[in-house]
């Protein structure tokens, strides 16, 4: 059967496969420590279930508009009022299933073929794929741990092309747990305005900051909000990875062709979990600050841990719940009678050889580097560091 081309030029997620294999073991009886999780492990508030119980009671089960509620919308327009400074109408908001599905939105309503994304590096997995799959060419800038992995601005200016369309930008990030100043944006905002640039921003790990850090988005800053297509979503604040809401707020042009997009491919998220999603933006803040506070305390944790081993090294992130530690190293040394060449092989010995999964940087586009995440317990980041 044909496959098209697009279709296979995308590849899989390296993330998953480490997930995969390492529940394989588990299954097997091994006791294996995976620092591969890309989610919180806290259950998602009470209340925010309870009012998904009531929606069910209330009969909320059936189509709703392709784009989301009116009700969502509106939380999702006072959220971004209170806590970011953005104004928009509902209008301008699309509720979609999960931020991935908000990010392919996004770049299947800006670009056409051939065009040109710029994407820092560390990257998440997903983003050159979905820009391919969209028909696009990522175009990638190499940042430096020793900046925070935090892209200058002239490295940015640099990599634009006349075939340059947008620049994704995720702050905090993942893999790194990177966070750009306001000055910082602010300088990437003036090249993305003078080369009349699209800014795809993703802020689904907003609100886990550390160090009394706070994130700004590159939308708020002058002559941004016109030309920036704000990505967020539920999973991460509120611990509702499973209930898959994400939502775009962007410029009503751009909305109304990601809203029809969505009609055709989807239709609308789950109508439970918009009931929920409702909720969770219009309620208290407690389980949110407490989740903070003890990724906070992981983080430290971890980061102590590795730094005495005195063999790897790694910055300290500032949001987010990943740690992108340098494994160079290691390069050259023996597992058995494997020899540690990459961030493949790395994971591979680790896994096979002290039962601790965690993820390669050749997903990220940083081959010297493995991606741990802290969401998962103290006395688990204790084990596993200590193999």
């Amino acid at each position: 059967m044909h496959i098209s081309k697009r279709a296979g030029a995308v590849s899989g997620s390296i993330t998953l496969e480490i997930n995969a294999r390492a529940n394989e073991l588990k299954a097997q009886g091994e006791d294996v420590v995976s620092f591969g999780a890309g989610e919180p492990d806290f259950p998602t508030p009470s209340w925010i279930i309870e009012e998904a119980k009531a929606a069910m009671d209330r009969g909320e089960t059936r189509y709703t508009p392709a784009s989301g509620t009116m009700k969502l919308k509106k939380a999702i327009c006072g959220k971004l009022e209170r806590e970011n400074g953005l104004h928009y109408a509902p209008e301008e908001i699309v509720v979609s299933n999960g931020a991935k599905h908000s990010l392919f939105n996004a770049c299947m309503a800006i670009l056409d073929e051939g065009d040109e994304v710029i994407i820092p590096a560390p990257y998440w997995v997903t983003y050159p794929e979905l820009v391919r799959m969209a028909g696009g060419v990522p175009v990638f800038v190499e940042t430096k741990s020793e900046n925070g992995y935090v892209m200058t601005a002239a490295d940015f200016e640099a990599a634009i092309t006349p075939k340059t369309r947008a620049l994704i930008l995720n702050t905090p990030s993942n893999p790194c747990g990177a966070m750009y100043s306001e000055p910082q944006l602010a300088e990437l905002a003036k090249i993305a305005i003078a080369h009349d640039l699209i800014v795809i921003s993703d802020e689904i790990y907003e609100a886990l900051c550390y160090d009394g850090e706070r994130q700004v988005s590159i939308a708020s800053l002058d002559g941004m909000r016109e030309r920036t297509i704000v990505v967020n979503g539920l999973s991460k604040a509120y611990a509702m990875t499973g209930w898959r809401i994400g939502y775009t707020a962007a410029p009503r042009e751009v909305t109304r062709v990601m809203a029809k997009y969505q009609s055709h491919a989807t239709s609308n998220p789950n109508s439970i979990a918009q009931a929920a999603a409702v909720a969770a933006l219009n309620g208290p803040t407690d389980d949110l600050e407490a989740m903070v506070a003890e990724f906070q305390a992981r983080r430290d944790l971890m980061i102590r841990m590795i730094e005495e081993t005195g063999v790897l090294t790694c910055t300290h992130p500032k949001g987010a719940f990943y740690i992108m530690v340098d494994i160079s190293r290691c390069f050259g040394k023996k597992c058995g009678d494997a020899v540690i060449t990459d961030s493949m092989s790395f994971c591979q010995c680790l896994l096979d050889d002290r039962k601790v999964a965690v993820v390669p940087g050749k997903a990220f586009g940083a081959d010297n580097c493995v991606r741990l995440s802290y969401a998962t317990g103290r006395a688990n980041i204790e084990k596993g560091l200590s193999r």
